[in-house]
């Protein structure tokens, strides 16, 4: 089965600049689903997403997705962390080239058999049976999704 053109696409792909810092304040309190305390006005220290969201530096890159093939877990214009360093195993989120195509779906293993699995109902699951050329480039390590 070859990939749709409602697929979820990469529509742009960049690494992240080596040493670029924006600090983030980190607050002691967690908010499980309300409002912070007013009297949790005290911030434990700045944080650094490079250091929670990239593991390899090297073999990390930024790419912003397009479609609704992953709509139950992806929207049109997240960005996404890929990590090209880690091998792919069952269940993860890959980017993949099949047959040409860029392409995000989650990779499925069952015994020998391999798929790319849309979360879309709407998309159909492609099984990687060796009559296509598949690379796959990286695995999605985070997603970063705009909510406003």
């Amino acid at each position: 089965m070859a990939a749709t053109n409602q697929s979820l696409h990469i529509t742009s792909c960049r690494r992240p600049e080596i040493g670029e810092r924006v600090p983030l304040r980190l607050f002691l309190s967690r908010v499980p689903a309300g409002f912070p305390s007013p009297a949790d006005d005290y911030v434990e220290r700045t944080i650094d997403l490079n250091e929670w969201l990239v593991k390899n530096k090297l073999a990390t890159f930024i790419v912003r997705v397009e479609g609704d093939s992953m709509s139950l877990e992806f929207h049109s214009g997240d960005t996404l962390i890929v990590d090209r360093s880690l091998e792919p195993k069952h269940n993860d989120v890959v980017i993949a080239c099949v047959d040409g195509e860029v392409t995000v779906k989650r990779l499925v293993i069952e015994g020998e058999r391999r798929f790319l699995v849309p979360e879309s109902p709407d998309h159909p699951i492609i099984e990687l049976n060796g009559d296509q050329e598949l690379i796959i480039w990286g695995v999605v390590t985070y997603s970063i999704h705009k909510v406003r």
